[in-house]
């Protein structure tokens, strides 16, 4: 069973719609010299210059043994993360405790491509489960099947090549894996976030996260699998994985994202020449992302949803349709979340309004989380308006305390 959480025990009955603009909220847990920080941070990362320039820097600087991770853990490691260990990443999800936000522990580390590295991580996560279990305000961890699996091999899976008898231990051994984290997280009520992963090794993915909800979800979500609602056949994948958690009987967990790998797709598609999964816009992934979203607020008795976006129209969807039909604010089958260090204009001021919230807190040590770093700095140069909003509201609230 899912422990309780003080985080989630709040009376919701006085509280209102969460407003968005609200600096003094969204940033109260910042110090002057924090915001100056991500002032700075945004900034730098307005200019696509300035962003590729930092990347190549630093994939020089790593190359060549050149002492850059100090420079890194002071500026955007501290911005986008929550430590190098698990403990200091605690101290991080105890400053947000103090405002009702909660945080998905998530170790950074990308994953390698051999066996002794795939079993070497199954206990660190294991460890972060039983640590998650003793905090209140830990209620989900986050995990990459290729942290435990070969690339290679997930594609034969998908595709459903025939495996040999060497391939076909290598899967079982990939399906232990899983399992032991997935029980392990039954057993002391915490849940698991199963991250999407690139579309033509997503059946891969798919298969493992279902196996999982069919044995550990059958009296609430404990497992949740992840819907990238910029392909194009997500919605509909949904829409199926609902009607098949409700044929089995067991409640169906489901993550909804945009999407983190929407270039190498349709660049993918289009050398391979094969139709893109990816939809033909944005307002296309829009319409998708807001439709599963009341999708899933509408079926509450069977299934558990995680709106895991940075768009503020998809959240306050979300918060007035629960206002308006009369689903608590704390339902605990509905969690909203956004990345640490973005967007916390949405999440403290859900938070605020009573809402679950859970900030993505990624750790680990800062030479093996530098990959996870320069995806954020990409994603938010390349993401429109992204970096405009976080700068215009941190100038906002500088200013408001003067």
């Amino acid at each position: 069973m899912l422990k309780e959480r003080t985080l989630l025990l709040r009376d919701t009955k006085s509280f209102m719609l969460p407003e968005f603009d609200n600096t003094q909220i969204a940033f109260q847990y910042k110090s002057d010299k924090d915001l100056r920080q991500a002032q700075f941070l945004f900034s730098s990362m307005a200019s696509p210059f300035l962003t590729r320039l930092g990347i190549a820097v630093t994939s020089f600087s790593i190359r060549f043994g050149l002492p850059i991770q100090g420079i890194i853990r002071r500026t955007i490691f501290r911005q986008f993360c929550g430590g190098e260990s698990m403990q200091e990443a605690a101290r991080t999800a105890e400053l947000l405790s103090q405002y009702h936000v909660g945080v998905i522990l998530d170790y950074g580390v990308e994953g390698k491509d051999d066996e002794h590295e795939f079993d070497k991580a199954v206990p660190e996560f294991i460890r972060a489960i039983e640590y998650a279990a003793q905090q209140k305000n830990i209620p989900f961890i986050s995990v990459k099947i290729t942290g435990f699996a070969r690339f290679s091999l997930m594609e034969r899976v998908h595709a459903g090549t025939s495996l040999n008898e060497s391939e076909n231990q290598e899967w079982s051994r990939v399906k232990d894996r899983i399992d032991r984290i997935c029980r392990a997280a039954h057993q002391h009520g915490v849940m698991v976030l199963i991250d999407a992963e690139e579309t033509w090794i997503q059946e891969a993915v798919n298969e493992l996260a279902v196996a999982m909800m069919e044995k550990y979800n059958k009296e609430q979500a404990v497992i949740f699998n992840t819907f990238q609602l910029y392909c194009h056949g997500s919605l509909p994948y949904l829409r199926l994985s609902y009607n098949d958690a409700a044929e089995k009987g067991y409640i169906l967990g489901a993550k909804l994202v945009r999407g983190a790998y929407m270039e190498k797709e349709r660049k993918r598609a289009q050398d391979m020449a094969y139709p893109s999964p990816i939809q033909p816009d944005k307002p296309a992934t829009d319409r998708d992302y807001d439709d599963a979203v009341i999708f899933c607020l509408e079926r509450l008795e069977k299934l558990s949803v995680f709106i895991g976006t940075h768009n503020e129209h998809s959240c306050m969807l979300a918060a007035r349709h629960m206002d308006e039909h009369g689903i608590e604010h704390n339902s605990r089958q509905v969690w909203f979340s956004q990345l640490f260090g973005m967007s916390d204009n949405i999440s403290f001021n859900l938070a605020h309004a009573g809402y679950n919230v859970a900030k993505y807190l990624p750790y680990g040590p800062v030479k093996d989380v530098i990959p996870y770093l320069m995806r954020r700095a990409q994603e938010n140069t390349s993401v429109a308006g992204q970096t405009g909003r976080e700068l215009s509201l941190i100038n906002k609230e500088l200013h408001r305390r003067k």
